[in-house]
């Protein structure tokens, strides 16, 4: 019997509301960073919504503290919550697909977004919860979004996603020979090239 060629399959059936970290961390604008900070160590969780008056106003990051206090060396207890949270947040309804989310955090270069239901803030979701329950799909999503963004224009467009020779999770993947390579793995086929080539 021939052969009959295996396709991956891509689950895009799975809702927001399935996969979004509930509760919400919040905190409030006043709020210091070094207590925002026990908080979501405590908690667990790499983000927490800013609030005023019950409503969602921004949204603070391990990377936004990170790249706005800790690197400029200033002190988390003097700065507060509101100075350095992104605003406004984002947000996709519960009952939308995740690939609809991917879509949204790619589009906004984004990696996270509010979830919503009946117009009350009632979790978060990430790229990487996306990705750990369907890895195809934002691959598929970021191989897209690097073709556009290539268009037009010769300098080298990285995304994120799995290499096509490790399999290893990688920030910085270049298409290289219609596969998409890590930079270990980009050094390793460019090192054969030439050792073939010279054995020539």
């Amino acid at each position: 019997m021939p052969s009959i060629p295996f396709e991956p399959v891509v689950r895009t059936r799975v809702l927001v509301r399935e996969v979004m970290n509930s509760p919400v961390l919040s905190a409030t604008p006043d709020e210091d960073v070094r207590t925002v900070s026990e908080k979501m160590t405590r908690a667990k969780v790499g983000s927490v919504v800013v609030m005023k008056n019950d409503l969602p106003t921004g949204i603070i990051t391990d990377g936004d503290i990170v790249s706005k206090v800790v690197s400029k060396n200033l002190t988390p207890s003097n700065v507060r919550a509101g100075d350095i949270m992104s605003a406004p947040l984002r947000t996709i309804e519960s009952e939308k697909e995740i690939i609809e989310a991917a879509r949204q955090m790619v589009s906004h270069k984004i990696k996270r977004l509010g979830v919503s239901y009946k117009r009350n803030l009632v979790g978060i979701i990430s790229i990487s919860d996306i990705v750990a329950v369907t890895p195809e799909l934002f691959d598929i999503i970021s191989e897209k979004r690097a073709m556009m963004t290539s268009e037009g224009t010769r300098q080298p467009s990285y995304l994120a996603g799995y290499c096509d020779h490790c399999n290893q999770w990688s920030d910085v993947l270049l298409e290289l020979d219609n596969r998409f390579l890590c930079e270990e793995c980009r050094t390793e086929t460019n090192n054969s090239e030439v050792s073939e080539s010279s054995q020539e």
